[in-house]
């Protein structure tokens, strides 16, 4: 697949089960270890060459704009002179350039994941396109994604995944409880974990841009029924900030120094 092909990712929510950190933030803007899980998302894309993006914003999208508008002194030392004419910041200590292009959509406050998802339709320039959620974080190999659409020739494709218990587990043996894990496990089954790769047709044949139409509820269900919808099997790591819980996880993860999803190098601390 062209490496020009565009990710779509949708991150207009309000994260109105995290309220204790995103009440003032869009969900995207949530951070795992000081950077927003949307940026987590995209440098997993950039690892794999993928450098175009497309930001479906919605709740508070100013706050996304003004994260990459300032890239450079969100993540770097600076020292600026306040002498007339002479307020260029002197960046130092600041991870390197990415060379994303980004381009950023109004796609409504209160629209559905299928009318944001229309909303954008032009501005996909490529016979195909990627989409995710702006909360999920993977070590999905996007490369063994793409070859999977591409070998199986349908319209759509999504990455399915295990679903993360919120309850702890226990081992039992007649009367007595053997193990008891409290952390998250997965369980058996699939869910749908986003990551998707979708023809450009679909756009035009599945969804419209009613208000109400989600993505979930409608769309995907009609692409199943008419067979034009793949899995990509993921047994990797997987999880969404979706609560509380799952922000001081993800975060304790990252604290680590071990995240799964973290497939890309350090970017060195000089520009």
């Amino acid at each position: 697949m062209n490496q020009d092909t565009p990710v779509v990712i949708l991150c207009g929510g309000q994260g109105t089960r995290i309220r204790e950190v995103s009440e003032r933030l869009p969900k995207g803007m949530v951070e795992i270890g000081g950077r927003p899980v949307l940026w987590h998302i995209m440098k997993l894309y950039s690892h794999y060459g993928y450098r175009r993006f497309i930001l479906c914003l919605g709740y508070k999208g100013w706050e996304i704009k003004q994260f990459f508008l300032d890239y450079r002194s969100h993540l770097s030392d600076f020292t600026i002179s306040l002498a007339e004419g002479e307020h260029e910041p002197a960046f130092r200590n600041g991870v390197a350039d990415e060379n994303w292009e980004i381009t950023f959509v109004e796609t409504g406050l209160e629209a559905g994941t299928g009318a944001r998802l229309k909303r954008i339709k032009q501005y996909i320039d490529t016979p195909q396109f990627m989409m995710t959620y702006g909360d999920g974080v993977s070590d999905v190999a996007i490369d063994q994604l793409v070859k999977n659409h591409e070998e199986a020739g349908r319209l759509g494709t999504v990455t399915a995944v295990h679903p993360t218990s919120k309850f702890g587990e226990m081992n039992v043996d007649g009367d007595q409880v053997v193990e008891f894990n409290e952390k998250p496990t997965q369980v058996t089954g699939w869910v749908s974990g986003g990551y998707f790769v979708f023809e450009k047709s679909f756009l035009d044949d599945y969804i419209d841009d009613r208000e109400d139409n989600f993505l979930e509820e409608g769309p995907l269900g009609e692409l199943a029924r008419d067979k034009q919808l793949s899995v990509n099997r993921h047994e990797g790591f997987w999880a969404a900030m979706d609560t509380f819980k799952d922000y001081e996880t993800l975060n304790k993860i990252w604290a680590k120094g071990d995240a799964p999803w973290k497939l890309w190098d350090d970017e060195p601390r000089s520009w």
